[in-house]
């Protein structure tokens, strides 16, 4: 049976998360690399195959928007977990609570006193104009004065070895199914050497997500459900999980009606009462009385029974302001201004185009840079500049010329790396991490996370859209 050799594995020119540059095991990974060697890669590749039909017997498909043909895709699960220590995990908690704290007190703020407006810590008219800006929510004050209940901050390690936030995800956050079942399929794989590391678990996270939902609902026991825009989203797979993991109904929009500004669900025995709505869909489109008239995935007077209290929307309307790639760069000042605090969890560096002179640098330099549409995900509106052509640079060049306030620049990060299953055996690929925050009567961070995974050998893209898959992420202690 062929052993595995990590002599051929590259560490150089990248912060590996595994090995130090000279191939010695870093001790958080020493226990599961010494048991993989054991295994060989034979049996490896039995088990990757095994995990890619079980992935596919239980549903964990979603579908690319971009994608003509409409085919279902799993979302690859590359059958190494990716192992951070829990001393590095606990800082990540610390940054994660001081900078979701911060961003409800931001979002608060401007759809009330906009202190931090007129304070100019940050220029209203950057607010004002960004397209994610509810004017209906203008006064608004949501339950216990959470705006954002659930965030998946995306996090990556630059070439240092530091952690640095690469954006938030503050309005439906995405891939957290995944992280549960990811960990059930890595149980079940490698039974000894997951209790051998004694693995933080994170299995109760529907159970955690259920009590925040109830904790904010006008009357208990709460009726919670899920509002998904249906069958052919892409999510839809972590929609209907979620429901049935907290024993939520899954609604969309048309399955409920609004009478006397409550909400109910119809049903074959008549009208039942919701009272919570963990909702994902986007906010243009929740009720087309109010936001989008031609939309078909709402229901008519939804937001007027929110306004009334007599209904919850988990995350609240108009929390996507935050996610606004250009507010991104104030979330330093914005911790500053509202908690007195450095960052603990620093931005990239972050150049905005409708600046005069930062705009002219990332014209001169568009080739070294990632370009990014504000308004933009999913790696969507991106020009990553070391890999494309002068055509799409010159384009890129174009919009960014004609709207300036729609797009930013960052410098091209080299993500860490860690081992991955190949065609060719165990390489190295690039990662981020998503943890997933939940914010009721507290802020509550799940020990684990989404990691994302660039499949091809030297891509730094890991969005499943574009093409990249996902790891189990195993937080242990005692390194």
């Amino acid at each position: 049976m062929p052993k595995i050799d990590f002599q051929s594995y590259e560490t150089e020119g990248f912060f590996d998360e595994t090995f130090e540059n000279d191939k010695i095991v870093k001790p958080h990974y020493a226990l599961f690399i010494d048991w993989l060697q054991k295994m060989g890669l034979k049996k490896l590749n039995m088990l990757q195959h095994s995990t890619d039909r079980v992935q596919l017997s239980m549903g964990m498909t979603f579908n690319v928007y971009s994608d003509n043909q409409g085919v279902e895709r799993i979302l690859h699960l590359d059958i190494i977990p990716r192992i951070i220590s829990g001393q590095d995990w606990d800082l990540l908690e610390r940054g994660l609570k001081q900078r979701i704290y911060a961003m409800n007190l931001f979002i608060d703020d401007i759809y009330n006193d906009q202190k931090i407006l007129k304070d100019k810590i940050i220029p209203k008219e950057l607010i004002l104009s960004s397209s994610s800006y509810l004017k209906q929510c203008v006064g608004l004050k949501p339950p216990k004065g959470v705006w954002v209940h659930i965030t998946g901050t995306d996090i990556i390690r630059g070439a240092d070895g530091s952690y640095y936030v690469l954006e938030d995800n503050l309005r439906c956050p995405s891939g957290v199914s995944y992280m549960l079942e990811n960990r059930e399929i890595l149980k079940r794989t490698f039974p000894e050497v997951f209790e051998k590391l004694n693995v933080r678990p994170v299995y109760n996270y529907s159970h955690y997500l259920r009590d925040m939902l109830e904790s904010l609902s006008p009357v208990f026991p709460a009726s919670i459900a899920v509002l998904t825009p249906g069958t052919y989203n892409s999510a839809y797979f972590e929609h209907a999980y979620l429901a049935q993991q907290m024993g939520a109904e899954l609604v969309e929009g048309r399955d409920l009606v609004v009478q006397d500004d409550f909400v109910y669900k119809i049903t074959t025995k008549g009208l039942k009462r919701i009272d919570v709505i963990y909702r994902r869909v986007d906010d243009d489109f929740i009720d087309p009385e109010v936001f989008r008239a031609d939309s078909m995935l709402g229901t008519p007077g939804l937001f007027r029974a929110y306004l009334k209290g007599n209904v919850v929307l988990i995350n609240a309307p108009g929390t996507g302001v935050a996610d606004d790639k250009a507010v991104y760069a104030y979330v330093p000042d914005i911790i500053k201004y509202y908690l007195g605090e450095e960052m603990l969890l620093p931005n990239i560096e972050t150049f905005l185009c409708d600046r005069e002179k930062e705009r002219d640098y990332v014209i001169d330099n568009i080739s070294k840079l990632v370009i990014k549409q504000t308004d933009a995900s999913g790696g969507y509106g991106m020009l990553i500049g070391p890999k494309s052509t002068k055509e799409e640079q010159a384009e890129f060049i174009q919009k960014i010329k004609k709207s300036p306030r729609n797009y930013i620049a960052q410098p091209t990060i080299n993500l860490s790396r860690v081992p991955t299953l190949s065609d060719q055996g165990i390489e190295g690929r690039h990662v981020d991490l998503r943890p997933y925050v939940l914010y009721g009567s507290d802020i509550n961070i799940i020990p684990g996370a989404l990691t994302r995974v660039a499949l091809k050998k030297g891509s730094l893209v890991v969005n499943s859209s574009q093409g990249g898959g996902s790891k189990d992420t195993w937080v242990v202690d005692n390194f």
